[in-house]
């Protein structure tokens, strides 16, 4: 997992002040009159530093892009194996996950399921092997290309 220590350091200038409060009496009229006078004085001054440290982790992503091109003819059964890159080795074995957006795919828009996306469950290196898709080719109805986008995420597992 790549780790990145970020430091902050924040500096403030304290500084501390004293009330005081001074009575005077008024003697030519021999009256005695309350003054009260407050006056402000530095007492010391300092400086403060804080440090905060952060780290930041950046998460598992598929780096890969994965094409699969075959040619499927009549009722053929069809096993393709492909891998699958990650950003980066997972720092815990078990934690993470593959979330598909389709596992079963009806390729020819007829109705039925004819490929079927298998993705290695154990995320436990930067390659991740033993993926395959199966296309069933009794299934397929419609000769022709046929095209479908799947989106792949690694989340964390909630098991």
């Amino acid at each position: 997992m790549l780790k990145k220590i970020i430091s902050l350091c924040f500096i403030s200038s304290a500084l501390l002040w004293a009330e005081t409060t001074v009575t005077t009496v008024d003697t030519e009229n021999k009256e005695s009159t309350k003054v009260v006078k407050k006056e402000r004085k530095l007492i010391k001054s300092d400086s403060i530093r804080v440090d905060a440290k952060a780290k930041v982790f950046v998460p598992l992503e598929v780096i890969s892009d994965i094409e699969v091109k075959t040619l499927v003819v009549d009722d053929e059964e069809i096993t393709l194996p492909f891998e699958m890159e990650l950003n980066k080795k997972p720092d815990t074995f078990y934690k993470y996950r593959f979330n598909l957006s389709n596992k079963e795919i009806d390729i020819d828009s007829d109705g039925k399921i004819d490929t079927v996306i298998y993705v290695n469950k154990n995320i436990d290196s930067k390659i991740i092997r033993d993926n395959y898709v199966k296309i069933s080719g009794k299934n397929i109805s419609k000769e022709g290309t046929h095209r479908k986008r799947v989106y792949i995420t690694v989340e964390v597992d909630s098991r």
